[in-house]
């Protein structure tokens, strides 16, 4: 791959990214999850081809580095909003086996 051609690869993770954000930032969860695999789909071709058949020039390695950080911050971002989202999830998940269980334990002896 030529170096425009990274460069663009990792320039569609960086917009991808940003929508991910965005559906973070809205709660729209489906479409997160759907983002996120076409986002791994996406570094996974990076993985392969992230060997230029020259260097990156100074200014291709500059904006390589630039769109890198805002992947990154957007992936910050992302996580800030989704980890206590997720952890009220599970508690809430926790809290249901619990309450079954205690069904299931009380309920059965009810008939006793």
């Amino acid at each position: 791959m030529d170096n425009q051609e990274i460069i663009s690869l990792y320039e569609t993770v960086a917009d991808i990214t940003d929508q991910m954000l965005a559906a973070a930032r809205t709660g729209d969860w489906e479409k997160l999850a759907r983002l996120e695999s076409h986002c791994s789909s996406q570094v996974e071709i990076i993985k392969m081809n992230d060997q230029p058949r020259e260097p990156l020039t100074p200014s291709a390695r500059e904006q390589k580095s630039r769109i890198i950080k805002k992947i990154l911050e957007d992936d910050r971002q992302i996580r800030d909003i989704t980890e206590p989202w997720m952890a009220r999830l599970s508690a809430l998940m926790r809290s249901t086996g619990t309450e079954r269980k205690l069904a299931q334990a009380y309920g059965a002896n009810q008939g006793n």
